[in-house]
């Protein structure tokens, strides 16, 4: 379908893009450059399927307080019949970023280039009282009842994993859903890219009070340069003027990020549709974006069809 729809634009002059708010995040973004950068970063391994060279995963959750009170969400929301699954929804976001991240501006070939090794999914058990306490309905709607066990527990397969390699790197993406996060906590985002000399990590903890913040670390028995280092990230200076490097201990680094830059996720909307205009002016995307596009819709329904098989032993 996606293929098919690429066709007709092609054939009536229009174009489309897809919505990756994700490209625009700061620490993402950083993430992304320092790993094109040989004297911090070295090269990008490729890692093992017990060991990937590149982790990516996002931890959400069903039950929110915004303004003093829950956030109320949809009862179709539930389903993943309309909605998606957690394999092929936010997911789309992470198996984007790897692509983007890993291989910038090169096309990628989803028949060559992808082998997809394991993927799993499985559910968010939600009881009544619960799903009322989000949708305001007082219950299941009958849209829902497939997914009802003894008339109490709504099981929303929201949850999904996929190991698989990327032009011969060994990545995984995890994308999971609770019902409501620990007191204090939020949604967290756990990112890393694996170098020869350094690793490039992105957390957001408690430590980091839930909001993201990428660091630098040195990888094991491997000693890094700092003046070479410094030299090399003035690359970065140049380019995000305030961002700077603070060293944490030894052989750990965090990048200092200005407020300037944390735009909020509503903003990135804006400069999607900013870049859109702009290949819109143009007449014509970037040639490795619709190849990418398919690729990586290729990746996350392959993935889901593999969990879903009979045969997949890590389905639970």
């Amino acid at each position: 379908m996606l293929k098919s729809a690429f066709e007709s634009a092609e054939k009536n002059k229009v174009l489309l893009y897809d919505i990756m708010t994700e490209r625009s995040e700061i620490t993402t973004m950083l993430q992304k450059e320092l790993a094109q950068i040989p004297e911090i970063f070295g090269e990008l391994q490729k890692g093992s399927l017990k060991d990937p060279a590149v982790t990516k995963e996002s931890i959400h959750h069903f039950y929110k307080y915004v303004s003093g009170s829950p956030l109320k969400r949809p009862a179709w929301f539930m389903d993943v019949a309309q909605q998606g699954e957690g394999m092929v929804d936010v997911t789309t976001h992470l198996v984007d970023l790897v692509q983007w991240e890993c291989f910038p501006e090169q096309t990628i070939d989803y028949q060559k280039d992808i082998n997809i090794l394991q993927a799993r999914r499985w559910t968010t058990p939600m009881s009544r009282s619960q799903f009322t306490t989000i949708t305001g309905q007082p219950d299941f709607p009958e849209y829902l009842r497939k997914d009802v066990v003894k008339d109490t527990t709504l099981n929303v397969f929201s949850n999904g994993e996929i190991n698989y390699t990327l032009k011969g790197v060994h990545a995984k993406v995890s994308v999971i859903w609770n019902y409501k996060a620990p007191e204090g906590a939020g949604d967290t985002h756990y990112s890393i890219m694996k170098g020869s000399k350094a690793n490039l990590i992105i957390r957001q903890g408690a430590e980091q009070k839930y909001v993201p913040e990428l660091y630098l670390e040195s990888v094991p028995k491997t000693k890094i340069d700092e003046n070479a280092l410094a030299q090399a990230f003035e690359k970065i200076k140049s380019k995000y003027a305030g961002v700077e490097l603070k060293k944490i201990s030894a052989g750990k680094w965090e990048i200092v990020i200005p407020e300037k830059y944390r735009t909020g996720h509503e903003a990135h909307f804006g400069e999607v549709a900013e870049r859109f205009l702009q290949y819109l002016e143009a007449g014509q995307l970037p040639d490795w974006e619709v190849p990418n596009m398919l690729a990586k819709y290729y990746t996350t329904t392959q993935a889901l069809n593999k969990a879903k098989s009979p045969s997949n032993l890590s389905v639970k």
